[in-house]
């Protein structure tokens, strides 16, 4: 490394290094919820890295879950490993090659963008794939082309993973998806009747809902899980291009399903979206898949059904599954990472 280490490299204690920039994107002006279009690109660099040199490296892009965003994926707890420092680990004892790690900032005010294009968010699905690929490529001496970028996150991380991958191919060679969202018919039901009753409490005025949930000093379940619908709500079926304007999958009056509108989520599944875009997947050099099979959301049956079709379209799958639930798995980067590196190509 030819420049000094940064203050949060010294901190995590890194043989690489961190640097942190702040990008203005086009895709997110203007956005009805009023979040800044301004985002950290959050870039790990790796042991021997040298602007000035001729080496390129491949880049890893990594996308955080729902609630979520790059402070977080790069913060430090005791006796926890953050997606940097795994990385830093595992480049450092030579377990995978030596390559850039680009963190991505999708936060909302709803929580979580999920990556996609959305006329109430934003457009995310540009933001990653144009705004920020197109500022790391320019900025960092990484192998700027299909095969030398890959993608993966944890929960709708990994969602966004398998989302970009089949809508926007020819961006990534591989991606990695742990315990991410996809068959949805299990996922998000569960928590409909939860949903019902506390918008319930606040006369079905989203906006009123959300600015109490905001000035809470502590939340319960339920309202996490109201505000999390709102954000696959967000996402999924906004109404119009005004903040808070939103179809729900649940009925005002009674609290049944409201198909029509889960309908127009289900067309984001991925589970059913990889029945459509066998040409998108069969590109990738690798098509990993892992989940705990204690998910508290039925990811796992996500998972399996996820890898059963897409071994069923011919595709070659690493499907994984471990003894454990949704909540911090983070060290499976240690699987996925060297997996993801491994494919693609090098200097």
């Amino acid at each position: 490394m030819s420049e000094l280490k940064s203050p949060l490299a010294r901190l995590l204690r890194l043989q690489g290094d961190v640097r942190i920039e702040f990008i203005a994107s086009p895709a997110l002006q203007g956005n009805p919820l009023g979040d800044p279009c301004e985002r950290p690109v959050v870039a790990y660099l790796p042991p021997g890295y040298d602007p000035h040199g001729s080496r390129r490296y491949p880049a890893l892009y990594c996308l955080h879950g729902y609630t979520g965003d790059a402070a977080a994926l790069v913060s430090s707890r005791p006796w926890e490993t953050n997606v940097v420092q795994w990385i830093d680990r595992l480049v450092t004892a030579q377990r995978m090659p030596p390559a850039i790690l680009v963190v991505v900032d999708g936060f909302t005010r709803l929580g979580g963008s999920q990556y996609v294009n959305s006329i109430h968010n934003g457009d995310y699905a540009t933001y990653t794939i144009r705004d920020v690929i197109g500022h790391v490529d320019a900025t960092y001496r990484t192998i700027a082309a299909e095969g030398g970028r890959a993608v993966f996150g944890k929960s709708s991380g990994g969602f966004g993973a398998l989302y970009l991958c089949m809508q926007y191919p020819g961006t990534f060679a591989a991606f990695a998806s742990h315990s991410g969202d996809s068959y949805f018919e299990y996922a998000h039901p569960r928590a409909f009747p939860d949903v019902h009753r506390t918008l319930e409490k606040h006369d079905w005025d989203i906006e009123a809902f959300v600015r109490h949930f905001e000035t809470l000093n502590k939340r319960q379940p339920a309202e996490y899980a109201t505000m999390e619908m709102l954000g696959y709500a967000g996402a999924y079926s906004p109404r119009s291009a005004k903040a808070f304007d939103l179809d729900l999958p649940v009925q005002r009056e009674t609290g049944e399903a409201n198909r029509a509108v889960f309908d127009r989520w289900l067309q984001f599944d991925p589970a059913r979206m990889c029945l459509e875009k066998k040409a998108e997947l069969a590109r990738l050099r690798l098509r990993y898949i892992d989940c705990g099979r204690k998910d508290e959301y039925g990811l796992d049956i996500g998972a399996r059904v996820m890898a059963s079709r897409m071994r069923g379209l011919g595709l070659e799958v690493r499907h994984e599954e471990f003894d454990d639930d949704h909540r911090n798995v983070g060290y499976r980067y240690e699987i996925s990472m060297p997996a993801l590196a491994g494919v693609l190509e090098s200097q």
